[in-house]
C-alpha cells in the first residue's frame, strides 16, 4: 500500500456505469481525493480476476517449487494474467512467505490436500487411514484461511476405475468437524459414485464435477453448493484415458465419457441455479496464468458471457469474502481498453493492474 493518492474514471463493472474513482491509502472512494494523479481514463474497471481453484507450488509436470523466488514467479505469472485473488485449493509446500509482499494476488488457503492411503498422486497429499481423516481435518483447518481439500476420488487398481476414497459416515464426520473449526470444505471429484455422500453431508464445494448427475445437481442448487469445473484441466482427460487404457480399460472409458459430458454438466449446473466459479488447476498439469482460458470455456459449455466473467470476478471475489469496486473496498482492479463482457478475449490484454491501491502493472 502506498500514501500516494490515484484517479481513475471508466466505466465500472458489474454496474456498467462510467465513473470516477479514487484511490486513497490502498482504499477505493467516490469522493474526490484533491491532488490524486490520473492513471487511466477511458476503458473498463473490472474488480481483479480470481483464480478459484490454483495450486502456488507446484509447476507444470508437478514439481514442487520451495524456493522464494520461484513461488514469486508463480504469483507474478498470476498477476500479469490479472489474477488479484487465489484460492490455493491444496499445496504441499508452505507459501506462507508470499503474504509478506504486497505487489503480489492475495492467497486463500485451503492446506495440504488430504487423500486415502495410496490413493492419490505420490507426495502431493497427506495420506490417511479413514480414522485419521476427522482429526487431520481439524488441523488442515486451522492451518489454512477457511478451506479444507479432501480427494473424494481416484483410480482403485483393485477395481480397475474410478472410486469414493472414504465411507459415507467418515464423509459425513470430516465435514462436520471443519464446519465446526469454521472452514469450508471442497472435494477432488471426477466420477459420480463418491458425490452423493459428499452433498448429502453438506459439503461446500466439488472440484471438477465432471460426474454429476441431474439428480445431484439438482441436490446442490437447493443447498447452494458450489462448483468449480476447471475445464482446461479437464481438456487433460482424452491423454488420462490414453495413459491408462492397457492397465485400466474401465478407467480409460470413464475419462472419455466424463470429458464427453463435460460442457453438459456445467451448463445444467449453472441452468439449475449452482453457483459456478472459475479455476483452472493451475500446477501440475496446467500452466499459470490461464484464467481468461478458463472463463472462455465456460462460456463456451454454455454459460452466457456476463456470467462466465462474473465467475472469475466480482462472483468468485463475493464468495471468497473479498469486495469488488465499491467503496472503502481495497484498490484491486484490473483496467481493459474494451468491454470485457462483450468480448471475453478482451481478459488478456489487461491495461492497468492495480493491487493494494499500487499500479504494478
Amino acid at each position: 500500500m502506498t500514501d500516494r493518492a490515484l484517479h481513475l474514471a471508466g466505466v465500472v463493472l458489474p454496474e456498467g456505469e462510467h465513473r470516477d474513482l479514487w484511490v486513497d491509502r490502498g482504499r477505493i472512494t467516490f469522493d474526490r481525493v484533491p491532488g490524486a494523479e490520473t492513471v487511466s481514463r477511458g476503458g473498463y474497471l473490472l474488480p481483479g480476476l480470481v483464480d478459484a481453484h490454483c495450486h502456488v507450488g507446484i509447476a507444470l509436470g508437478g514439481a514442487h517449487v520451495t524456493d522464494l523466488p520461484g513461488l514469486r514467479e508463480q504469483a507474478l505469472v498470476e498477476r500479469a494474467a490479472g489474477v488479484l485473488a487465489l484460492r490455493d485449493c491444496g499445496s504441499p509446500v508452505d507459501t506462507r512467505a508470499l503474504d509478506d509482499f504486497d505487489d503480489l494476488p492475495r492467497i486463500v488457503r485451503a492446506g495440504r490436500h488430504l487423500a486415502a492411503t495410496r490413493r492419490y498422486i505420490p507426495a502431493l497429499a497427506l495420506e490417511l487411514e479413514p480414522g485419521d481423516l476427522v482429526e487431520q481435518v481439524r488441523v488442515q483447518a486451522r492451518a489454512g484461511d477457511g478451506w479444507v481439500k479432501l480427494v473424494g476420488d481416484w483410480i482403485d487398481r483393485g477395481i480397475g476405475d474410478l472410486a469414493p476414497e472414504w465411507p459415507d459416515d467418515v464423509v459425513a464426520a470430516a465435514v462436520a468437524a471443519a464446519h465446526e473449526e469454521g472452514a469450508r470444505v471442497t472435494a477432488h471429484t471426477f466420477g459420480t459414485d463418491a458425490l452423493p455422500a459428499l452433498i448429502a453431508a453438506g459439503i461446500d464445494c466439488i472440484e471438477h464435477g465432471t460426474g454429476l448427475t441431474e439428480e445431484l445437481v439438482g441436490e446442490m442448487a437447493a443447498r447452494g453448493t458450489a462448483v468449480v469445473p476447471t475445464l482446461v484441466n479437464v481438456e487433460n482427460f482424452p491423454g488420462f484415458a490414453d495413459s491408462g487404457e492397457r492397465k485400466f480399460p474401465a478407467y480409460a472409458s470413464t475419462m472419455r465419457r466424463l470429458y464427453a459430458g463435460s460442457g453438459a454438466v456445467v451448463r445444467a449446473a449453472y441452468e439449475a441455479g449452482v453457483p459456478v466459479f472459475a479455476g483452472t488447476d493451475a500446477g501440475g498439469g496446467i500452466e499459470h496464468g490461464v484464467i481468461a482460458a478458463e472463463i472462455r470455456a465456460l462460456h463456451t459449455a454454455g454459460l452466457p458471457a456476463e456470467a462466465a466473467l462474473a465467475a472469475g470476478s466480482w462472483a468468485a471475489r463475493e464468495w471468497l469474502g473479498l469486495p469488488g469496486i465499491v467503496e472503502g473496498a481495497p484498490a484491486d482492479l484490473v483496467v481493459y481498453d474494451s468491454d470485457p463482457r462483450r468480448d471475453l478475449d478482451t481478459l488478456t490484454r489487461p491495461q492497468r493492474t492495480v493491487l493494494r491501491g499500487v499500479v504494478v502493472a
